[in-house]
């Protein structure tokens, strides 16, 4: 049994985390976590999330029987967050996105001394798609054939950050195959031909989407297109359960959905 606390239990991801770790008999969520000040503290979790009560209120604080942390939070909550994981030596699941340099960082400095598992996206779909287009970009790169290569992403409009991490993730591993390190957010106006050695990205926000990413590989008289939708937000929710149970038993170190699916 695995006990996990989520971080942002109010949000729509904390939500569905709720429910559905809620009903894993794997699992023991004993603790739905908010930022201080939350109009929504000391409710029923289980009654926020629309699941009727599960005798857990909502807190500010980690009990000290949590064993892992999930956090489906904000980008400016995380170091924070990093903060409380340290003090208490608990591995995290960090599945928020958006973060600048300096967060990254400390990120990447936490997990020297604890497990974490950091990922843009925790949809198995997702990272298998993730690793079929690595395979590609490899192939594409031996034939020496030049490919362009486009990324078009879609997510609903309530989503802060542009383009998603799960499109610039697709991006640094497709760009690690293909030896490209030029990034066009976007085009408009006389852009001129089409640079080799570039990636490009488009984001599109509209209504509740949950999540689509299509990954252009564009040749001369032919092109290879891999994409990839969630129909809701489960997926993510199930996938960072996984990474939870997964991390539970591991040494500190910076570990990848890779890991959790064995794709690695």
């Amino acid at each position: 049994m695995t006990n996990v606390s989520i971080f942002g239990a109010a949000g729509r991801m904390g939500k569905r985390l709720v429910d559905l770790a809620s009903q894993d008999e794997q699992v023991s969520l004993v603790a739905a976590v908010e930022a201080n000040g939350h109009p929504l503290l000391g409710q029923d979790a289980g009654t926020v999330a629309g699941i009727g009560p599960i005798d857990l209120p909502l807190t500010s604080e980690l009990p000290e029987d949590q064993q892992v942390v999930i956090d489906f939070s904000q980008a400016e909550a995380v170091d924070g967050i990093l903060e409380t994981c340290l003090a208490a030596g608990r591995p995290i699941v960090i599945a928020t996105t958006g973060f600048g340099p300096a967060t990254v960082e400390r990120i990447e400095t936490a997990s020297r001394s604890l497990p974490i598992v950091w990922a843009p996206n925790m949809s198995l779909a997702v990272n298998l798609t993730m690793k079929l287009s690595e395979i590609a970009a490899a192939a594409l790169r031996e034939s020496g054939n030049r490919t362009d290569v486009e990324i078009i992403e879609t997510h609903h409009r309530f989503k802060a950050d542009a383009p998603s991490g799960t499109a610039l993730k697709f991006g640094e591993l497709i760009a690690g195959q293909l030896g490209i390190d030029q990034h066009q957010h976007g085009r408009q106006g006389t852009t001129g031909v089409r640079d080799a050695n570039e990636i490009g990205y488009h984001a599109v926000r509209s209504g509740d989407d949950a999540g689509q990413h299509t990954i252009l590989f564009g040749m001369m008289g032919e092109k290879i297109e891999l994409r990839v939708a969630a129909s809701n937000r489960d997926c993510y929710a199930l996938g960072a359960i996984a990474a939870a149970k997964f991390i539970a038993d591991q040494p500190a170190g910076m570990y990848s959905m890779y890991d959790v699916l064995g794709l690695n």
